[in-house]
């Protein structure tokens, strides 16, 4: 096995440096999120994407993909959405074994509260 192409001094900083803004950048996106509409950065992500989709519905495979992350952590979101009545779970029309999550009218409205102040966190954080 070939030896690993280790990071120079000052690549090892360019990707701890990234990491940091990563992660400084999303919680500071959750932490307006909770403020402004109760949600989180990731829950927020979720009704974005159900609101994209044709009937405001997605399989939770296809949810989970498109968010990059795990089914269990989509799961958990999914559940703590359904509780708020945000968002609920049916059976995927064409495959009784798949399961869709539809956004319901509650969940495009807390979207639609929720959009402006991201939109100018995203742009005071990062665009601008």
């Amino acid at each position: 096995m070939a030896e690993p192409r280790w990071l120079s001094a000052e690549e090892m900083r360019a990707w701890q440096a990234f990491l940091a803004a990563a992660a400084l950048l999303d919680r500071r996106l959750d932490q307006q999120l909770k403020a402004d509409a109760g949600l989180s950065h990731p829950q927020y992500e979720i009704l974005v994407r159900l609101a994209a989709a044709p009937g405001g519905e997605l399989r939770m495979t296809d949810l989970a993909g498109a968010l990059y992350t795990s089914k269990s952590g989509l799961t958990y979101q999914i559940t703590q959405l359904e509780r708020t009545g945000l968002v609920r779970r049916a059976s995927a029309p064409a495959d009784v074994r798949g399961v869709v999550a539809v956004l319901t009218a509650a969940g495009r409205q807390r979207l639609a509260q929720a959009a402006p102040g991201h939109v100018a966190a995203v742009r005071a954080l990062l665009i601008d």
